[in-house]
């Protein structure tokens, strides 16, 4: 009997789980990374176990009829506590408090889950139920007890949840926001199972057959609302795990133009090859290095009466400051850049006693290469159409 609804979570779970493990064994002892890990791996066992094939397997390995439940309602304490727990420490805080909180928290879910299996061995459930377990054992004593307990305890971890993601909300943005939008649809889609649950136990009491609920209707709001409360969760972190290569890869292009005009000017023996799989954050520093060397190389070509000269004529323009700083550089590097060609025994560099004053100081490299990309190098034209013609110093 296949299990779908609850089979393709613990699938996505399981792969989640196992991307996050290299990062446990780098970090065991960082907190924030131990809750991830704990939430994905008890989410993955709470589908996993609760799929029927499994049910039916837990029990016929133990050879306890229903010992499948408190199993899986363990697994959702787990899932519970940790969820509680990851999102305590997402927040942040004092060590000490965030220490303390998630210590309570897992305390009281550990014995939530020694009560389910007290409860469980206290009562007599005989008939395997594999799907309606809830609704047929409902006014069974001390089984009666374990399914109750174990609808409280998940229906508060949820609102727990809920409560924090909704005060935390508003004091955030991107995709942090987002994640905890998800997730606080996900957790409403959980109280709607509790209720859904809660409603075909009472009707049991009552005398009613409310079984539906239960079996159908709980279980597809179930499926419906892990994968949204998983994404909540892997949204803000993922996001933040790419930021970093995503910004240096966004430096690393926008810096090419400037690359291209002076990053082979460095003198031989100064530039590092790189190897294919070098990290992102490594050949940024390397073409940041290069274009740094470059430039110590173009330093006596520079003539600063243009860069001044090109920075007064943009800012009349009304160009703002900055870019009009990036507009001059640019100008003055691409000046020369042409000095240097037009010097092929490098005269001007034999000839140099020093830095000039000043030169050494650049603005925004990004900027200053964002402006040579509006006009080709080596046209005659500086940024934005200023020319760029002129001596050196």
């Amino acid at each position: 009997m296949s299990d779908p609804g609850f089979l393709i979570p613990a699938l996505l779970g399981a792969v989640a789980s196992l991307m996050r493990l290299p990062s446990l064994l780098r970090s065991p002892r960082d907190p924030l990374l131990r809750a991830v890990t704990a939430f994905l791996v008890s989410t993955t066992g709470v589908f996993f176990f609760g799929t029927i094939p499994m049910i039916a397997k837990v029990n016929e390995v133990t050879g306890v009829p229903n010992l499948a439940a408190p199993f899986v309602y363990t697994w959702v304490m787990a899932c519970s506590g940790s969820g509680i727990v990851l999102i305590i420490n997402w927040r942040g805080g004092s060590p000490e408090r965030i220490r303390r909180a998630s210590h309570a928290c897992l305390a009281v879910y550990a014995a939530l889950s020694v009560a389910l299996f007290t409860l469980f061995a206290l009562g007599d459930a005989p008939v395997e139920r594999l799907r309606d377990l809830d609704t047929y054992y409902a006014t069974t004593p001390y089984i009666r007890e374990m399914i109750v307990l174990y609808l409280l305890a998940h229906t508060a971890a949820a609102l727990v949840m809920s409560s924090l993601c909704w005060r935390w909300l508003p004091h955030v943005t991107g995709e942090l926001r987002t994640g905890l939008a998800l997730m606080m649809t996900g957790f409403a889609l959980t109280l709607c199972y509790d209720m859904c649950k809660f409603a075909a136990v009472g009707a049991r009491w009552a005398g009613l057959d409310w079984d539906a609920l239960s079996t159908d209707v709980a279980r597809a709001l179930s499926a419906a609302a892990a994968p949204l409360v998983a994404c909540g969760f892997a949204i803000p972190l993922t996001v933040q795990r790419l930021r970093g290569p995503w910004r240096n890869w966004t430096r690393y292009r926008r810096l090419g133009p400037l690359s291209r005009l002076v990053g082979s000017l460095a003198p031989r023996g100064t530039t590092v090859r790189m190897a294919l799989l070098c990290p992102l954050g490594v050949r940024r520093l390397q073409r940041e290095s290069a274009i740094r060397d470059g430039l110590l190389t173009l330093n006596p070509y520079f003539d600063l009466a243009l860069r001044a000269r090109v920075f007064e004529e943009a800012r009349a323009c009304g160009t703002d400051p900055a870019e009009a700083a990036a507009d001059a550089d640019a100008a003055m590097f691409l000046a020369a850049v042409a000095a240097l060609r037009a010097d092929p025994e490098r005269r001007v560099i034999t000839s140099s006693r020093g830095l000039q004053e000043g030169t050494g100081e650049y603005g925004d490299l990004v900027r200053i290469s964002q402006s040579l990309s509006h006009t080709p190098a080596g046209n005659g034209a500086g940024p934005r159409g200023v020319r760029a013609s002129g001596g050196t110093s």
